[in-house]
């Protein structure tokens, strides 16, 4: 899978969706195919359910930014009465090693996530060449720290430290990325429930639960297995689906994504997954974000997904586009986290 080469294909349709401010309900302004959409007054309650049909004539835009708005709102509310009812603020702290312009970037929207809901954000800055042990000493401060309820270290670090060894030192009670080993192991054990559940994969998963996409039973293919992405998102699926793994050792990947009902591909190879490796009536989860070559467009480049969206909208009964699908609902889900994780440690139901 990894020799393969694809052409690129056009760019993202508009969205189908949109949020109604008020009452925090989201609405069809176009219902296409097999759809049925049930909307209620409360954000909560809202319900859109996709039926596959076996011949789509466009897919639903299953709109990221929409959903994760609804989820910021509901979490702006408890936040909100968290400090009011004891006092207490959600906080997050991020570790930062480098220049990265990318991990800045991201860095700087999380901050602004947190400030939107009202969690307190807390930013530590490292040199490039700084220590491992720098790293760790930080981590150490934040993990004694009874103010701040989560950590996250911004991926990836300098090559001269040990990612794994870094990562490991992080409190599994304030491990909101949810990538300590302790979580990943509960996370693929039946009956063992994770403290935290990775922020991307999670928001894949619940974007399939907000659009009532039925799991159960189903025939779920993977493409991707990163430890921050792929392999979390099958162990999540497989509680309920039949999942399959794609990755670049397996043979004929588009025979059996072909079989897939749900799709999620977080490979990282532009519009990878063409028309032809889907079935009709799918649901596609699209995380990959990859930057093209576009010279018509102000950056001279546009972002696209693994997954070649014009083909695929012609063919699926759902899919997320790139960008506006999974990027809002991981920043999202890494509030949810730190919410979790306050209330956990303060007891709040």
């Amino acid at each position: 899978m990894a020799s393969m080469m694809f052409t690129d294909c056009s760019s993202i349709s508009s969205t189908l969706l949109h949020v109604n401010g008020r009452r925090g309900a989201i609405l069809f302004r176009h219902c296409v195919g097999q759809l049925r959409l049930q909307s209620s007054a409360s954000a909560r309650g809202c319900s859109i359910s996709i039926r596959c049909s076996s011949s789509p004539s466009s897919a639903t835009s299953v709109d990221g930014k929409a959903v994760a708005k609804t989820i910021r709102d509901e979490i702006t509310l408890d936040v909100s009465r968290m400090k009011e009812s004891i006092g207490v603020v959600p906080g997050l702290a991020v570790i930062l090693v480098g220049d990265r312009k990318d991990s800045a970037t991201y860095v700087r929207n999380k901050k602004k996530a947190c400030e939107s809901v009202g969690i307190k954000s807390l930013e530590v800055r490292l040199a490039e060449d700084c220590s491992e042990e720098q790293v760790l000493k930080s981590i150490s401060c934040f993990n004694d720290d009874p103010s701040i309820h989560g950590i996250l270290v911004q991926l990836p670090l300098p090559s001269h430290m040990d990612e794994q060894n870094i990562l490991n030192a992080v409190s599994i009670e304030k491990d909101v990325d949810g990538f300590h080993p302790l979580n990943i192991g509960r996370l693929a054990m039946r009956g063992r429930e994770p403290l935290f559940v990775p922020c991307t994969p999670k928001g894949c998963i619940e974007l399939l639960h907000r659009y009532n996409v039925e799991i159960k039973g189903k025939r779920a293919v993977v493409i991707g297995r990163s430890n921050i992405v792929g392999m979390p998102a099958a162990l999540l699926l497989q509680e309920d689906a039949t999942v399959s793994i794609i990755h670049s050792r397996t043979k004929n990947p588009e025979e059996i994504t072909r079989e897939a009902d749900i799709i999620i591909a977080a490979v990282g190879k532009p519009n990878m997954v063409r028309g032809s490796w889907i079935k009709p009536g799918a649901v596609i989860i699209d995380v990959g974000i990859n930057p093209v070559d576009d010279p018509n467009a102000p950056r001279g480049y546009r972002l696209v997904g693994d997954v070649c969206y014009e083909e695929a909208c012609q063919i699926a009964s759902a899919i997320t586009p790139v960008p506006g699908g999974v990027g809002p609902m991981t920043i999202a889900m890494l509030l949810s986290n730190t919410l979790i994780s306050a209330k956990r440690i303060h007891n709040f139901e």
